[in-house]
């Protein structure tokens, strides 16, 4: 049976360790790449505190494409180097964004989001998206976020065959 208890830790560290524990017990029990990004999407959601948006874009025919998330209906397609996406799959880093109304060319597609954190998912030098997670509150994320989140990242480059994704 699967542990969908909400994660409760004494450090944002050890929660970041438990969410991720969790999170490649669900990668290591499945071979496909949209479900895996579904329940994915579905833990971030559901445990991250203060957030209203958690999910992927895919790279398809050169240009991010909403996948599997949590939160209200986002945009569909967001081009390269547009919005904070669409800058962290140009520059192939991660984007912290603490004031998105401060971001030039911010896309807004929740109104609430203030904040914002975009780690991008590279895998043998191969851009296949980005993870997004927009909070209501201002400062929202810090590095303890970019580094677990960046080792998130790492355990899916793990577990899923991102060719596939190509045919999802």
């Amino acid at each position: 049976m699967l542990n969908n208890n909400k994660i409760v830790a004494d450090s944002k560290e050890n929660f970041y360790k438990m969410l991720i524990y969790r999170i490649e017990s669900y990668l290591s029990a499945e071979k496909d790449v949209l479900a895996n990004l579904c329940n994915v999407a579905a833990l971030l959601y559901d445990n991250l505190e203060d957030i209203n948006w958690a999910g992927f874009y895919l790279m398809k025919d050169g240009e991010l494409v909403l996948a599997p998330f949590g939160g209200k209906a986002a945009c569909t397609r967001i081009k390269i180097g547009k919005g904070v996406c669409g800058s962290a799959a140009r520059d192939r880093r991660t984007y912290i964004v603490p004031n998105v109304h401060e971001f030039e060319g911010h896309i807004a597609c929740d109104s609430a989001s203030n904040s914002e954190i975009v780690v991008p998912i590279i895998k043998d030098d191969v851009l296949y998206g980005v993870l997004d997670i927009d909070s209501p509150k201002f400062n929202r994320f810090d590095d303890t976020d970019k580094i677990f989140l960046e080792k998130l990242v790492e355990k899916l480059n793990k577990y899923l065959d991102w060719k596939e994704v190509t045919r999802i």
